[in-house]
C-alpha cells in the first residue's frame, strides 16, 4: 500500500470538488515534524496563486470535500493554505496487520507488469573485476531486485566487453603459453598479469604485433581455431566474474551474459541502415552521426562517429544494435543502463540516433543512470598504495578480514564457523550499504571505519537492529504463532513506527523510478533508529506490561524485523539472528 498515492487521490478529488482543474497536483508529502501531522498537502498554495484567490479560504473549501474518514482521524488547516493530515490509530494499526500477514508486505503488486531491460555491472574480460566495476553491479542490481518485488518483468543484460582488437593480443598470448604445455586455467589464474604480460610483448616483443593482428582478423572472420582459443579465455574470465558475484550476493548469472560478441552479426546492418536514412553520413572515411538535437552554442552538432574510417565498428556501433536487439526481441518497455557519469554523453548521443533511426521507439524509456566515483581520503579516485587498480576480489576479502577482527574484539560465545559466517555478512554487507546509501549521482570517499562502524548510517548498526528484535523475540518465549495478529497504537513512537512501517512501498516506487537506492538505505536507517525509540520508551518484556499490549508490541516488532530483512535484501545485504 502506498499511503501517499492514497492521500494524493482522495485530496485531489477534493480538489476537483472545489472547482479547481484536473490537471492540479495535491502535491502531499509526508510531514517532517509530528505538529504537522503524518502527511501534508500543499497544493493549494499554488493552485490559488494561479487562481489569485485566498489560499486559506480555498483550502478550507478543500478540506470540506475531503472524505478521510476511517483513514485520518484529524485534518487541520495551518499557516495561509497547508492542509495537515493525522492519520487514525486504529486504521494504522489493522493496515499494519495485514502488512504482517502478507508475504509482500502488504507491498501492491503491478496490474500490467512492464518488461524492464537492466544493463548493469559489464565488466571487461579482458581484466579482473575491480572497484570500477562495483558501484554499476551493485546499483544495478538493488535496482533490479525493486523492480521484481513489485511484479514488473525484468531482464538482466551484463554487457561484458568479450570483443575489440585487445583480444587479438590476448589469444596470441594464449596460444602460445598453450604451446607450451601450460593448462589454460593456470594461465589465466591471474588475469591482470595475463594481460600485462601480453601488452609488454605487444610493445616490445619484435613480430608479435603482427601475429597479435593477425588473430584478430582471424577472430573476426570467424577462424575456427580462433574462436576455441576465444571460448576457453571468454569461458576462464566469466569464472572469475562469477566468484565476485557470489561474494557480492548479486543475483546476476552467466545466462544474464549478453557480451559485445553477440552484437557483431548486426553492425553492418546497423550502419547500412543509418546510412539508408540519411541519418548517418560518410566523412573523412568514416560514417559520422552529425546530431544537431546536441547542438553547442555556436550551432555546430555533436559528432557521433559510428564507424571508422577503416571500417571498423565501435561502442556506438554496438550499443545502438543493442537498442534494436532489446526493442525487437525482448520487448522492452524500459531500458535501464548503470555506468559511471563519464559515459554521459556517450549515451546520450547513442538515444538521440537510435530513436531517430526507429531503433528505439517513443514507447520504450529509455534511462542511462550515471553514477560517480569510489574516492580515498585524498580526494582522487580509489587506487593501491602504488597507485594501481584495486581488484574487487582483494577489497572484499579486506572487508571481511577487518570484520573478523571487529567480531573477534566483540564476540566471545560464537564457534570459529559462526564467527567467521558474522564477519562476512557484516564485511561485504559494510561495503555495499557504505556505497548505495550515497547519493548515485556523487562521488564519495572510501572510509573502512565509518563502514564498519555499529553507529550511524551503516549495515552492521542495521544488521544490529534486526538482531536485537530476534533477542526480543527468544527472550519472550511467546509463540505469536499462536496468538491474536492485532496491533494496537497508542503511545507516539509506536505510531511514528507505524507511519513508517507504511511508507515502505512508497519508498520502493521512488527507488524504481529515479534508480536511487540510496533511499531505501536511508528508509531503512530511519527505521531502524525509530525501534530503538520505541524500544526505550514502549517496554515489552518488562514484568507489569499488560499481555495484550505486549502481543502487540510484539506483533510490531516482527513486521519491522521483516520490513528490515526484506529491505537489506533488495540491496542484497544479509542478516543474522545473533551477532
Amino acid at each position: 500500500m502506498n499511503i501517499r498515492h492514497i492521500l494524493s487521490e482522495k485530496v485531489k478529488a477534493a480538489m476537483v470538488a472545489a472547482g479547481l482543474p484536473e490537471d492540479t497536483n495535491p502535491a502531499v508529502s509526508a510531514s517532517t515534524r509530528a505538529n504537522f501531522g503524518d502527511y501534508q498537502a500543499n497544493g493549494v498554495m499554488g493552485a490559488a496563486k494561479k487562481l489569485k484567490t485566498n489560499p486559506r479560504a480555498l483550502a478550507q473549501t478543500v478540506v470540506d470535500n475531503l472524505d478521510l474518514d476511517g483513514i485520518a482521524d484529524l485534518v487541520e488547516l495551518a499557516g495561509p493554505g497547508f492542509i495537515n493530515i493525522h492519520l487514525d490509530k486504529a486504521w494504522l494499526g489493522k493496515q499494519l496487520e495485514v502488512a504482517n500477514s502478507d508475504e509482500k508486505l502488504n507491498v501492491s503488486q503491478n496490474a500490467k507488469p512492464q518488461t524492464v531491460v537492466v544493463d548493469y555491472s559489464a565488466p571487461n574480460l579482458a581484466k579482473e573485476m575491480h572497484v570500477g566495476h562495483l558501484r554499476s553491479t551493485i546499483i544495478g542490481d538493488a535496482v533490479v531486485r525493486a523492480l521484481e518485488f513489485r511484479g514488473e518483468k525484468v531482464i538482466r543484460q551484463n554487457h561484458m566487453g568479450d570483443w575489440g582488437t585487445q583480444f587479438g593480443m590476448l589469444l596470441a598470448h594464449l596460444n602460445d603459453k598453450l604451446n607450451s604445455n601450460e593448462v589454460a586455467e593456470t594461465a589465466l589464474a591471474d588475469l591482470e598479469n595475463f594481460y600485462r604480460e601480453a601488452k609488454i610483448r605487444f610493445d616490445e616483443e619484435e613480430g608479435f604485433a603482427d601475429r597479435a593482428r593477425d588473430f584478430v582478423v582471424k577472430l573476426q572472420g570467424g577462424d575456427s581455431e580462433c574462436l576455441v582459443l576465444w571460448k576457453l579465455f571468454i569461458d576462464i574470465s566469466i569464472k572469475h566474474s562469477e566468484e565476485i558475484y557470489d561474494k557480492l550476493n548479486v543475483t546476476l548469472t552467466r545466462d544474464d551474459i549478453m557480451g559485445e560478441s553477440a552484437y557483431n552479426p548486426d553492425l553492418s546492418n546497423v550502419i547500412d541502415e543509418l546510412m539508408a536514412k540519411h541519418i548517418a553520413v560518410e566523412d573523412q572515411g568514416a560514417k559520422v552521426v552529425f546530431i544537431q538535437e546536441m547542438a553547442n552554442k555556436d550551432g555546430e552538432p555533436s559528432v557521433f562517429i559510428v564507424q571508422k574510417s577503416g571500417g571498423g565498428y565501435l561502442y556506438a556501433t554496438t550499443d545502438l544494435s543493442a537498442c534494436r536487439y532489446r526493442t525487437n526481441e525482448l520487448g522492452a518497455d524500459r531500458i535501464i543502463i548503470f555506468t559511471d557519469a563519464r559515459q554521459a554523453l556517450h549515451f546520450k548521443q547513442v538515444e538521440i540516433t537510435a530513436r531517430n533511426a526507429g531503433f528505439l521507439p517513443e514507447t520504450t524509456a529509455y534511462d542511462h543512470c550515471p553514477f560517480g566515483m569510489m574516492m580515498g581520503d585524498d580526494g582522487k579516485p580509489f587506487k593501491t598504495r602504488t597507485g594501481g587498480t584495486v581488484k574487487l576480489a582483494e577489497l572484499l576479502e579486506e572487508a571481511v578480514k577487518r570484520a573478523e577482527q571487529l567480531m573477534a574484539e566483540k564476540i566471545a560465545d560464537f564457534s570459529a564457523e559462526e564467527r567467521s559466517e558474522i564477519a562476512r555478512k557484516v564485511g561485504i554487507g559494510a561495503v555495499k550499504y557504505a556505497d548505495l546509501s550515497k547519493n548515485r549521482t556523487s562521488d564519495y570517499i572510501f572510509n573502512w571505519k565509518s563502514m564498519l562502524s555499529f553507529e550511524g548510517a551503516t549495515a552492521p548498526y542495521l544488521q544490529y537492529a534486526y538482531t536485537r528484535i530476534q533477542s526480543i523475540f527468544k527472550k519472550s518465549g511467546i509463540d505469536l504463532n499462536t496468538q491474536a495478529q492485532s496491533i494496537v497504537i497508542n503511545e507516539p513512537q509506536e505510531k511514528a513506527l507505524a507511519v513508517k512501517l507504511m511508507q515502505f512501498e512508497e519508498v520502493l516506487d521512488a527507488v524504481i523510478s529515479e534508480c536511487t537506492p540510496n533511499l531505501l538505505c536511508n528508509y531503512l536507517y530511519e527505521l531502524a533508529s525509530l525501534y530503538m525509540t520505541f524500544y526505550e520508551a514502549c517496554p515489552i518484556l518488562k514484568e507489569g506490561i499488560d499481555g495484550e499490549v505486549k502481543v502487540s508490541r510484539l506483533q510490531l516488532c516482527t513486521l519491522i524485523a521483516k520490513t528490515l530483512q526484506q529491505g537489506l535484501d533488495l540491496l542484497g545485504i544479509e542478516v543474522m539472528d545473533r551477532m
